[in-house]
C-alpha cells in the first residue's frame, strides 16, 4: 500500500510540473489555447474569410483582430485573461520585424509594438494584432464583433480599418 502512495504522489508531482510549464492550457471550455494550437506565425497575408471580405489573417488562414480599446496606434490593452482569449500576434524571439505576405503592403502599414512582457506584438496601421481563441480552423471568424472584455473585436481588411 506504501509503495502504491509513493507512486502515485510521484505521478501527481509530474503531473503539476507538466501543467506549471504551460505546454497546453486549458481555458474556460477546456480547450488548448490559441497559441499553442496554431504555434507561432509571423507572416500577415490577407484572405477571404467568410461573409466578411478580404482580411488578414496569419500564415496558417487564421482570422487576426483588432481590440477597439486598444485606439489606432497605440500600445496593447489586452492582458491576463484577455490575452489568453485573444492571443496577440508576437513575434518569436530573436525576430524584430513581421513578414508581408499576399495582399499586405508591408512598407506601408506593418510593424510592431512593445507589449508589457517585453515581447514585440505585431501591428497593421498602428493597430496590435490578435487571434481570437474560438477561432479553431482557417478561415472562421467567430470573433467578428464580439463585445469580449470591455470593448469590440473586429477583423481587420486591408484597406487600413475595421471590417464594420
Amino acid at each position: 500500500m506504501r509503495r502504491g502512495l509513493g507512486a502515485l504522489a510521484t505521478g501527481l508531482s509530474a503531473a503539476a510540473v507538466l501543467v506549471g510549464c504551460g505546454t497546453s492550457t486549458p481555458g474556460a471550455s477546456g480547450r488548448s489555447s490559441p497559441a499553442s494550437l496554431h504555434g507561432p506565425t509571423y507572416r500577415i497575408d490577407a484572405a477571404s474569410v467568410g461573409g466578411l471580405g478580404t482580411v488578414l489573417v496569419d500564415e496558417k488562414g487564421f482570422t487576426l483582430y483588432l481590440f477597439v480599446s486598444d485606439h489606432h496606434g497605440s500600445h496593447s490593452r489586452c492582458r491576463g485573461i484577455c490575452a489568453f482569449e485573444w492571443p496577440p500576434l508576437v513575434l518569436p524571439k530573436g525576430v524584430t520585424e513581421p513578414i508581408a505576405g499576399a495582399g499586405v503592403k508591408k512598407s506601408l502599414l506593418l510593424g510592431t509594438t512593445r507589449r508589457a512582457e517585453e515581447t514585440l506584438q505585431v501591428t497593421y496601421a498602428g493597430w496590435p494584432l490578435y487571434r481570437w481563441f474560438d477561432d479553431t480552423a482557417p478561415s472562421e471568424a467567430t470573433g467578428e464583433g464580439l463585445n469580449n472584455l470591455g470593448a469590440l473585436w473586429l477583423a481587420i481588411s486591408t484597406r487600413r480599418q475595421p471590417v464594420r
